[in-house]
């Protein structure tokens, strides 16, 4: 299983953002794209193992615009990755072998980027010792 560095799993700023813009929404919305994303991850590794490339191309799609909205750009550049490869295969008429790399890698990140995301937005998470923070 791969190590993630927590700290970049995350653009804390677009994160931010989100959470101002969305307001009282944001936890709902976060509880969407876990749903969804959940739904994508199922929907592209369903695809993979059945060598449908078309298939990978609209989950990953919306997973990697979700991702965006949270400032979760590596699992957006993953999913990227795939509904690039899918749509390159589709139009070549290959089979998407080349996205099970990015497919493998894509659960643990989603796992690791949600539990960073949902961690942050717990509103009982006590703050006062966040990072760069002296405790004392």
């Amino acid at each position: 299983m791969a190590t993630y560095d927590m700290h970049a799993l995350v653009d804390w700023r677009a994160f931010s953002q989100a959470r101002a813009e969305l307001g009282a929404n944001f936890v709902r919305i976060l509880g969407y794209f876990a749903e969804d994303g959940v739904k994508s991850l199922e929907r592209i590794e369903d695809a993979m193992r059945n060598g449908n490339a078309a298939s990978l191309v609209i989950p990953a799609h919306t997973l990697k615009g979700e991702a965006h909205q949270f400032g979760a750009e590596p699992l957006a550049e993953c999913a990227a990755a795939i509904e690039a490869i899918g749509r390159h295969c589709v139009e070549n008429r290959y089979e998407p072998s080349e996205a099970l790399e990015h497919v493998v890698q894509l659960r643990p990140l989603f796992n690791a980027t949600l539990a960073l995301l949902e961690r942050e937005a717990n509103p009982l998470v006590d703050r006062r010792q966040g990072f760069g923070r002296r405790v004392g």
